[in-house]
């Protein structure tokens, strides 16, 4: 029989919302915005009931390894969304039985799938002492090593990334992190699920300063499943449900002039863009379109907003080189967001 990880926890790495200033190691906030964990083995749930007590969201059990299905998942995190809830889905690994990219796609197939609908988490992987150590004798970190772990990790990890375009939640404990992988601080992008059972979360993994979600608790306060809490506001766990901004930015170069094109691929508004660039080769810029200013080899622009699937067009113009001068590579390297650009112009 499969087990369903209750005690699950998850942290928050570098995807830490804004406004979270909850310390790594302090004690949870007062005002905590409140979730529960479920399983098969907690039945049917009365979700409203459930929304009535003031819990904000909650994680469903959806698979285990490669053979195992959750048979109320779809009860449970359908009934969680149609009461108001934002709700995500995890998987409770077995890195001993296949590799993480496997575990992976195996999780999107069976409900770990992410939808930008706005009620939605990113999938969580659930890391943690192997419960089966009776039955399939292997140690606590199921028969791998510190290395073998991280490589395990970061398979799942990329896949999930590559197959929903969020960034896994990671569920686990600090003494188990520390333990299996060496503490490794390769995974701080990921939002971090931390499990700690009592009044504080205590120290967390390295990688990450701060956590996302805290389980304090295997069993609620007159709610089902685990005791969570977010670490953040409801604005922002709302903001974690969202697809995320999508920019994407190309150009081209025509003699002196080079046209950028920055497009936004999401689903919501991008509000102060920042462009930011310089030329190299011993160019000069000479003249920039609305919205920008330039000093010297230096350009800086602001994008007011961006509607989702919508353009806009950006042109600088440099001074040509003057006769004589010697051969370089010349181009122009831009800031777009969190992305990077850069166009080459040729040697002159």
């Amino acid at each position: 029989m499969k087990r369903f990880s209750t005690a699950a926890a998850v942290v928050m790495a570098t995807a830490l919302l804004p406004g979270s200033a909850q310390a790594a190691t302090g004690t949870a906030r007062t005002s905590a915005v409140i979730g529960v964990d479920v399983s098969n083995w907690t039945g049917e749930i009365d979700w409203p009931i459930v929304a009535e007590n003031g819990v904000a969201f909650a994680f469903v059990y959806a698979s285990e390894g490669l053979d195992y299905v959750n048979p109320r998942f779809e009860s449970q995190y359908g009934g969680a969304a149609e009461a108001g809830l934002i709700r995500g889905a995890y998987h409770f690994a077995q890195p001993h039985e296949s590799g993480g990219a496997a575990q992976a796609d195996y999780f999107v197939a069976n409900g770990g799938g992410w939808t930008p609908d706005g009620k939605t988490l990113p999938g969580v992987l659930d890391v943690e002492d192997n419960p089966y150590k009776n039955r399939n004798g292997l140690d606590n970190c199921y028969g791998l090593d510190k290395r073998e772990m991280i490589t395990w990790v970061g398979d799942f990890t990329r896949r999930y990334r590559q197959r929903t375009g969020r960034d896994a939640i990671i569920y686990t404990t600090t003494s188990w992190w520390r333990t299996c992988t060496g503490d490794s601080p390769a995974f701080g992008r990921n939002p971090l699920w931390l499990a700690r059972w009592g009044d504080e979360p205590g120290e967390l993994p390295a990688g990450w300063k701060r956590y996302t979600f805290w389980q304090s608790a295997d069993k609620g306060q007159g709610t089902p499943g685990g005791r969570n809490s977010f670490n953040g506001t409801v604005s922002q766990l709302k903001r974690l449900a969202k697809p995320p901004s999508g920019i994407k930015a190309a150009g081209r170069v025509v003699r002196n002039t080079y046209a950028v094109t920055v497009a936004n691929t999401g689903t919501e508004p991008i509000r102060a863009l920042k462009v930011s660039g310089r030329t190299f080769g011993g160019q000069k810029i000479a003249k920039v379109g609305r919205g920008c200013r330039f000093s010297g080899t230096a350009v800086r622009c602001t994008i007011a907003e961006l509607a989702p699937k919508s353009k806009v067009r950006l042109v600088f113009t440099v001074k040509p080189a003057k006769a004589g001068t010697p051969a370089r590579t010349r181009g122009l390297k831009l800031t777009v967001g969190t992305v990077n650009l850069t166009l080459t112009a040729g040697k002159r």
